[in-house]
């Protein structure tokens, strides 16, 4: 669209004309009426020329829907090694650009940056196993939710760390990743714990496996897969899984239409069986990954898998 006449078009303030006679009056208003008109043929001109003129910011209305995830945090996203993202949340995104028949333009971006980048317009949906929180609803628009997490701790399976108690949770070093609902459940309930924070998980399993940590918080899924890899066999669950009634959901910028199409769309994909062959796929997880105990109770073998989930992306393991 034309900017050429916006200052004039745009115009609603009053004359500071005091006195004028009521011939040079009528000769402004037929000027101005003039160059009104000469603005809106302008207008009407780009947009039939430009097609896109009209468009929101949001994809939407167009037939591509960018759409942002992290790219680092398996197994909802990881970027594998030909530099392709992979994952629940980018398999679940693309199901849902087919039903609303859309192509699905997939960018990753650092966590930290994520929200800025979608009110910055770099893509007009987050697909990142983001969980609704009060202080982030103030900035996006959120779908229904499309997961459910919960918290757990985890420790060398030979370590006494007790997450039931408090003072071992104040006496230990404990690793998250920065920006998260772990570190920001840990730092409200503990707030005297000595927290050791990551841009990314995967380098705070790093230095868990590395025992620069003496343990974890972390969402239960992305733990249980790094304990099925070969990295945390050493590693166990510890206490019980802490319920903070955490839903993953889309994040859209607010008044986006695209929030009611995503919503539908999420109906469709879970009526019609797509997000349960999705989630089986990736969240079927061996009862050995919970194991506290280095040997299968049944065939007396060390538990060990050929995925490590630091160098290859959770894909290798799921069923």
């Amino acid at each position: 669209m034309s900017n050429h006449c916006a200052p004039i078009c745009a115009t609603t303030g009053k004359s500071n004309i005091t006195v004028a006679s009521r011939l040079s009056m009528s000769l402004l208003a037929l000027a101005t009426a003039f160059t009104i008109a000469g603005c809106s043929n302008n207008q009407e001109s780009a947009a039939d020329t430009n097609p896109k003129a009209t468009e929101t910011t949001s994809a939407s209305t167009g037939d591509v829907l960018r759409i942002g995830t992290e790219g680092a945090y398996a197994p909802f996203n990881y970027t594998n090694a030909d530099g392709t993202l992979g994952g629940f949340d980018v398999e679940i995104a693309n199901a849902l650009c087919a039903d609303m028949q859309v192509t699905c333009e997939i960018v990753a971006q650092d966590w930290d940056g994520i929200i800025p980048g979608l009110k910055a317009g770099k893509y007009d949906a987050i697909v990142a196993a983001m969980s609704v929180t009060p202080e982030r609803s103030e900035q996006v628009s959120f779908t229904d939710p499309y997961f459910s997490n919960a918290l757990v701790f985890l420790a060398k399976k030979d370590s006494s760390f007790d997450p039931s108690n408090n003072s071992d949770i104040d006496s230990h070093s404990i690793a998250a990743q920065r920006s998260t609902i772990s570190s920001q459940w840990l730092e409200d309930t503990y707030p005297k714990a000595d927290m050791k924070l990551y841009d990314t998980l995967s380098n705070a399993f790093l230095d868990l496996g590395s025992n620069r940590v003496d343990a974890m918080i972390s969402d239960k899924l992305p733990a249980i897969e790094w304990l099925s890899s070969n990295a945390g066999s050493k590693y166990a669950l510890k206490g019980d899984e802490i319920n903070i009634n955490d839903n993953f959901a889309i994040a859209v910028r607010p008044g986006d239409p695209l929030q009611a199409k995503i919503n539908q769309s999420l109906a469709n994909i879970k009526a019609n069986g797509t997000y349960d062959k999705i989630n089986q796929k990736y969240f079927a997880v061996p009862a050995s990954a919970t194991s506290t105990v280095d040997e299968d109770a049944n065939t007396g073998a060390e538990i060990d898998t050929d995925a490590d989930i630091s160098e290859q992306p959770a894909t290798e393991n799921a069923s």
